[in-house]
């Protein structure tokens, strides 16, 4: 009686180990995407308080693409949102609108001599695509992180402690098709 008494305190203790090293590994996941996306956040308001200075600087040479820097500050507002709404699925699409409206501003630029000579011009233009880059790069960590999460969480025998935790699925941060095109220079140049 002792022994079976004895085997079953230790299959017991063994069993609750398991689902406390599965629970804390979930626990692990879940805050690898809240601390990957906090990273592009970080990034994301970087640039956002760079942009009305890049703007700026352009309004004083670019006055007759008047168009274009709005376009830049509406898209600017956009992403402003989507981020502080936690929306993921809106920020890749404001991002596309983003990207899309500096890599017309930047090509434009290079009609106007005097705004590429301007030093606060450069600065500004190597500073955002420095951030363009960096935010590349965490997204592409964060969805690594998202997608460790939403595999862990599905698979045997996590998905059971998932479901009895609310352990769930976290969104991808996707760009639209028309930013993983290539870029056309006609247009941006036309």
């Amino acid at each position: 009686m002792n022994l079976t008494l004895v085997v079953v305190a230790v299959l017991t203790f063994l069993v609750v180990a398991y689902a406390v090293t599965l629970y804390n590994g979930l626990v692990r996941l879940k805050h690898g995407v809240g601390k990957a996306w906090a990273n592009i956040d970080v990034l994301l308001r970087q640039r956002h308080e760079e942009l009305p200075k890049l703007v700026e600087a352009c309004k004083q040479y670019m006055q007759h693409e008047r168009s274009t820097l709005e376009r830049v500050i509406r898209a600017r507002g956009a992403v402003a949102d989507a981020r502080a709404q936690g929306d993921i699925a809106a920020l890749g699409a404001a991002e596309t609108g983003l990207r899309a409206g500096l890599g017309q501003l930047f090509a434009l630029a290079e009609n106007y001599p005097q705004l590429k000579a301007d030093e606060s011009f450069r600065h500004l233009q190597q500073r955002i695509s420095g951030l363009e880059s960096g935010i590349a790069d965490r997204r592409e960590l964060y969805n690594e992180a998202v997608n460790l999460n939403n595999v862990r969480i599905e698979q045997f025998p996590d998905v059971l402690l998932a479901r009895a935790f609310a352990f769930g699925p976290a969104a991808l941060l996707q760009f639209d098709e028309a930013q993983k095109a290539d870029v056309d220079l006609r247009a941006l140049f036309g």
